[in-house]
């Protein structure tokens, strides 16, 4: 309990120190600002998965840190949705910062809500994994279907989120003008949510139905419930910062999606592979455990590192043959002009939104026992 008290105290402390130091002012960063601290939150992640390595073994060090770059590239996966989230809601861009950063923090305590209820699960009911692994593999087809059929956006049914913007937008009673930074304002007498505050609710509850597979992927890669939540904590909390450094970069991962798809798949092979290896189901072998091959952590975190670069390779090189959205990251503060490949994010509430792409959820997307860690 220790250990988790202090992680818990760790993470908030972040969470409060980058609030302070970058976004209780209103700024839109610089490129060197949003890639000096992605460099310093990976470096955290890194050396905290060093320091899990040394304490409790090379096992849990390379589920650490196969869980951390899953999510991590998940996670990027988000950025997409975000882009139109901003767009729909007309945020701008020195505004950005404070809904992402609240609506991650939201997003992690509902995560935690999940981790905790998905560990309890597992340790009753051993057939869980089975869901898991159905979940994952669902996903996974449906991503590697949708990326090879391109599909578009379409106006508002297009990112995940875009029901929960139209809740919102009902439940909550909205201005239609941004008010500075503040999330609820005072119109004629009556308190009323800003455009910022319907921005962060549709950030928060986007980045929990991405949890959805998420957390069965990262459970497919270790059964620590400690290493599952640190795993994400750490890749949500460069997220603010990869968002702006990426800019216009993320229409040019147009393989992530196939890589995505490919990783998930893996994942629930493993998963099924481990539920058949820890059988209780009667239908299934008389009940007795089945003697299948279970896939060690090495190979999972080769498989993965290996699956994002031939990705990212891919993308690259298909970009640059293409002439790709050349110069967009070069030019982060370009706005949405007739000549732009990729608007700025937040530029307008009919933005192109980005580049249109689809995302792990399927919809279209501008563009080992013992004393484990934190038991």
């Amino acid at each position: 309990m220790l250990v988790w008290g202090v992680t818990i105290i760790a993470v908030i402390g972040v969470f409060v120190f980058d609030f302070y130091t970058h976004v209780r002012t209103p700024h839109a960063p610089s490129l060197r600002e949003s890639g000096t601290w992605s460099l310093v939150y990976i470096a955290l992640a890194c050396v905290f998965g060093l320091v899990v390595w040394w304490v409790w073994g090379g096992t849990y060090g390379g589920e650490f840190f196969a869980g951390y770059v899953t999510e991590k590239a998940l996670s990027v996966d988000n950025l997409f949705v975000f882009v139109i989230i901003f767009a729909k809601f007309a945020v701008p861009r020195e505004l950005q910062q404070k809904a992402l950063l609240l609506g991650i923090a939201i997003a992690l305590v509902l995560r935690g809500v999940f981790i905790v209820l998905g560990a309890a699960a597992i340790n009753a009911y051993a057939w869980v994994f089975y869901i898991f692994g159905a979940i994952l593999l669902y996903t996974a087809i449906k991503l590697m279907r949708e990326s090879l059929a391109g599909e578009e956006a379409e106006e508002d049914g297009d990112a995940d989120g875009g029901r929960v913007m139209r809740i919102v937008r009902k439940v909550l009673p909205t201005t239609t003008e941004f008010h500075g930074d503040r999330l609820v304002t005072k119109v004629d007498g009556h308190r009323m949510a800003t455009p910022l505050l319907g921005a962060l609710v549709v950030i928060g509850v986007t980045d929990v139905l991405f949890a959805l597979d998420s957390i069965p992927a990262i459970f497919g890669l270790t059964q620590e419930p400690y290493l599952v939540f640190t795993a994400n904590a750490l890749a949500l909390m460069g997220l603010r910062q990869l968002f702006f450094l990426l800019g216009g970069l993320l229409d040019r991962l147009v393989y992530l999606s196939h890589g995505l798809s490919v990783i998930l798949a893996f994942i629930a092979v493993k998963l099924i592979l481990h539920a058949l290896h820890e059988n209780t189901l009667p239908f299934i072998n008389g009940g007795e455990s089945v003697h299948v091959p279970e896939i060690s952590t090495g190979l999972s975190l080769g498989v993965i590192a290996a699956t994002l670069l031939i990705a990212a390779v891919a993308s690259l090189l298909k970009s640059r043959r293409g002439g790709g959205a050349g110069g967009a990251l070069d030019q982060p503060h370009a706005s949405a002009g007739a000549g732009s490949a990729h608007p700025a994010p937040g530029t307008g509430p009919d933005a192109a939104g980005g580049p249109t792409r689809t995302n792990r959820s399927g919809k279209a997307a501008p563009d080992a026992d013992g004393d484990g860690p934190g038991r």
